[in-house]
Parts: C-alpha cells; sequence; structure tokens
C-alpha cells in the first residue's frame, strides 16, 4: 500500500502525554479479558469440582489455598474493583461529565487508588475470618 507523504499520519500513542486517564482506559480492556478468561475457567473448575465428588472439591481447595492460589485470587479481585470503578468511571464519562482534565485525572487515580484499597480490605478481612476460625 502507498501512502500519500503529503497527508499527515494519524497520531500514535508515542506522541501523547501519557496520563492516568490513558493507564485506567487500558487497564479497564485488560481487567475484562483477564476476568473473562482467568475469572471464567477459575469459576468453572469451581462448580465442576463442587458438583462432581468430594475429592475434586478438596483438591480444587487445595489449589486455591497454596501461595499461588491467593495471589490468583487476590488478582482477581483486583481485576474486579478496577474493572468495576473504572466502568462507573466511563459510565460517568458517557453522560458527558468529568472531561474537564483535572477531574478526569482525579477520578482516573481514585479509580486506582479505590481498586488496590478495596483489595487490600477484602483479603485482610477474608484473612482474618480464616485465622480466626
Amino acid at each position: 500500500m502507498h501512502r500519500n507523504p503529503s497527508r499527515p499520519m494519524s497520531p500514535h500513542l508515542t506522541i501523547w502525554k501519557w496520563g492516568p486517564h490513558m493507564l485506567v482506559s487500558i487497564l479497564h480492556r485488560i481487567t475484562g479479558a483477564g476476568l473473562a478468561i482467568v475469572g471464567a475457567a477459575a469459576l468453572v473448575w469451581w462448580l465442576v469440582a463442587a458438583s462432581t465428588s468430594a475429592a475434586a472439591y478438596e483438591s480444587f481447595a487445595d489449589h486455591a489455598d497454596n501461595w499461588y492460589g491467593v495471589v490468583i485470587g487476590i488478582g482477581l479481585t483486583w481485576a474486579l474493583f478496577q474493572h468495576t470503578l473504572s466502568g462507573i468511571r466511563h459510565f460517568v464519562l458517557d453522560m458527558g461529565a468529568g472531561y474537564e482534565l483535572s477531574t478526569n485525572k482525579m477520578w482516573s487515580v481514585m479509580t486506582l487508588v479505590g481498586s488496590i484499597a478495596l483489595t487490600a480490605l477484602f483479603w485482610a478481612y477474608i484473612l482474618v475470618i480464616r485465622n480466626a476460625g
């Protein structure tokens, strides 16, 4: 395909100054895909194990209680909170609000901070309940 040199090239990510709004937008897509693939696989594994036998469920629970299962659980929890908060942010933007640069930056940062804080609170609660029982 021949490019006409008199026509300007379309801007690309390399010429734009990165900001939290770009990160949150890209994370929204990544977390959605991660939840759909990894989250769905974990859910199906859990459902099949629960409906098959006690041994199958015990195998699932052993993997879920192992360090890598907890890491995957924390990652899925963060992805859920990040995707949810980012979805709310996108919903507000779709209504036409929040496009001012300072407002957009503030809510983008709050989406990131909120997802990390909610994940930490959620897992702190789970670990406290687990250790209490």
